[in-house]
């Protein structure tokens, strides 16, 4: 176990990484600050999100996020509107704008990724894909199932 907690030590500093995220948008060809462009790329992929939804994925505390959501605005990047569900919540989208940037940072992304899985077999690959996503299903379970019930 201590040997997969160092890999997933390196995993998370190589992705939290300020010079990976430069690299990233360099490659992307895309003038943004670091700090606001996976905010970018989740609402682009995933589409409408609340503010504490999207402060949740990125492990960031909602007030950031807020602010991060209003210098994305103010690029042109997202628009932000009352959520049709409950009128409580706004939420973030991302414009044509900041979906041609997000396109243009996932492309840089999968060149990478490319890049760096070329000498893998497909099976290999695949099963990297399929054992991370029962990996993240397994944690995010126990998580849930040891947190006290919310009512």
């Amino acid at each position: 176990m201590d040997a997969l907690a160092a890999v997933l030590l390196d995993l998370t500093s190589f992705l939290n990484s300020p010079q990976r995220d430069a690299m990233l948008l360099r490659l992307a060809g895309v003038d943004l600050d670091r700090a606001l462009f996976p905010l970018l790329v989740r609402l682009g992929m995933q589409g409408a999100l609340g503010v504490a939804e999207l402060a949740d994925q990125a492990g960031r505390d909602a007030t950031t996020v807020s602010r991060q959501i209003a210098k994305l605005e103010a690029l042109g990047l997202v628009r932000r509107r009352v959520a049709s569900n409950d009128r409580r919540i706004r939420t973030a989208q991302a414009t044509a704008a900041g979906r041609e940037m997000v396109d243009a940072i996932v492309g840089a992304r999968r060149q990478a990724l490319a890049h760096a899985l070329a000498g893998w077999s497909a099976r290999d690959r695949e099963a990297l894909i399929a054992l991370n996503h029962r990996f993240v299903g397994d944690l995010v379970r126990t998580v849930d199932a040891a947190a006290p019930n919310r009512t």
